[in-house]
């Protein structure tokens, strides 16, 4: 029951065909035109920075608006804003030693300046760089002093250091040394780079196999997923939205790490209840777990996360979900569930979270986050399980999880439940995944998965057994 406002409606879809995949060859391998590159790039990012909106809706605004760029342009410039939202805060600490004058500079030149940067610390050249950007003097002058202001960073005692290069605030910083230890920096450096595009296969069409052969015809390479069967990651750049196959139903974009907690259900062809749904991208998979079968009840407060559901559902070819708009608090949520209380095979409570685990698909959410928020979550966490607890059946299964790696989200979350509630246990998660997957997660009752460790998204999961 992720609560969001509802996003800017899209454009209005073109009733043309969509281009083939050897004229999207042709446009991509033009050459970039950087002036328009750069100017999107700056709109983009000064909605972010300078006005602070969503990361994702300040491209797609700025994108939408940008019908005359190519569609490797379009990838730039979102990769490039991307890219800088990673390593904003080094980015920032190198300019403001390597020139003199960064921060009297207008805020647009301090961008300009801040977008080089980035590029140069994701390898591109330095003379290429300040050339497309229009950098000269002291502005240039300060690209080419990146080198003895990373030497001053490198100098730093480590505690300093660390949030600087990894470009966390220095509380989630302590709280990834808390979780990672001496992997801390590997951990903060793997949620830096680029995530992977990653489908799950609807195995209402097919088979993985089948699926990557259709994605092939259309010129897309995949590879398999190494830990979720039912994964694949698109390893050829393209808009999976306008692929056949996408259209046809044939996959959702699911990452991995997500497709292992839908795996945690194991939702039998009875009755289950995805307490959190929004878009639906578990509730469909759980869907298949029932062969579209019994009855699968897909809850959240938001309207238009509902609709969206129903229409992925319509394209899925999922025909036992049960789709319902509940209240977020109060009595009003509790009436608007008691028809399901203690009939729930299975309950899911994929809740609402800091989303730190997510950290490579929205950079910006890292700046945003206060430890004030960081207090509600967890205090909506623990109500959200309080509630939908009392839909499970005696015998049922209640799953736990969130795309956060913190364990004040997480285990912390479990414990303070279990002590409330002794009439439920831990399932290890190996025993429901296997001992063969099992290993390949890691150790311990719970799922906890890290990009460094796995290369999925950071996720956590929980399977908690109601006695009979």
């Amino acid at each position: 029951m992720k609560k969001n406002p509802r996003p800017p409606a899209r454009a209005s879809q073109s009733r043309r065909e969509p281009p083939s995949p050897e004229a999207e060859a042709s446009r991509a391998a033009r050459p970039l035109r950087e002036d328009l590159v750069l100017q999107a790039s700056l709109e983009a990012y000064g909605f972010i920075r300078h006005e602070g909106r969503l990361a994702d809706r300040a491209l797609d605004f700025t994108l939408r608006h940008k019908r005359n760029l190519y569609s490797n342009e379009r990838r730039a410039v979102a990769e490039r804003v991307y890219a800088l939202l990673r390593r904003q805060l080094t980015v920032d600490f190198l300019l403001e030693r390597a020139h003199r004058g960064f921060s009297r500079l207008d805020k647009t030149r301090q961008d300009v300046l801040r977008l080089a940067t980035s590029r140069i610390l994701h390898g591109e050249p330095m003379d290429v760089v300040a050339r497309t950007s229009a950098l000269t003097g002291p502005n240039a002058d300060a690209l080419a002093a990146l080198p003895e202001a990373a030497r001053a960073l490198e100098a730093l005692p480590r505690d300093k250091r660390f949030p600087i290069a990894a470009s966390l605030p220095d509380f989630l910083a302590r709280y990834f040394r808390e979780v990672f230890g001496e992997d801390a920096e590997r951990a903060a450096e793997a949620m830096n780079e680029r995530a992977p595009l990653t489908a799950r296969t609807n195995g209402f069409k097919g088979d993985r196999e089948k699926l990557r052969a259709l994605l092939e015809q259309e010129g897309v390479q995949s590879s398999p997923t190494s830990l979720s069967p039912l994964g694949l990651i698109l390893d050829t750049r393209t808009n999976a939205f306008s692929l056949e196959a996408f259209r046809e139903g044939w996959f959702e974009l699911q990452d991995e790490g997500s497709q292992l907690l839908g795996m945690l259900v194991d939702a039998p062809p009875t009755r289950v209840v995805d307490a959190c749904a929004g878009a639906g991208g578990k509730t469909l998979q759980l869907a298949v777990q029932m062969k579209n079968r019994g009855d699968l009840h897909a809850l959240d407060i938001e309207e238009w996360r509902i609709e969206e559901l129903r229409k992925r559902a319509r394209r899925a070819g999922v025909h036992n979900v049960r789709t319902q708009v509940i209240p977020p608090e109060g009595p009003e949520a509790d009436e608007a569930i008691a028809p399901l209380k203690g009939k729930a095979d299975r309950v899911l409570v994929d809740a609402p979270c800091s989303g730190t685990g997510t950290f490579r698909r929205k950079p910006d959410a890292r700046y945003r986050l206060t430890p004030e928020m960081l207090a509600d979550h967890v205090a909506r966490q623990k109500r959200l399980l309080e509630r939908f607890s009392q839909l499970v059946k005696p015998g049922g299964r209640l799953i736990y999880g969130t795309c956060s790696i913190l364990r004040q989200e997480n285990e912390e979350v479990v414990q303070d439940f279990l002590s409330k509630h002794p009439d439920y246990s831990v399932r290890p998660v190996a025993e429901e995944l296997g001992p063969e997957l099992g290993a390949k997660v890691g150790p311990g009752p719970f799922l906890r998965l890290a990009p460094h460790l796995h290369g999925t998204d950071g996720f956590f999961g929980a399977i908690l057994v109601r006695a009979k």
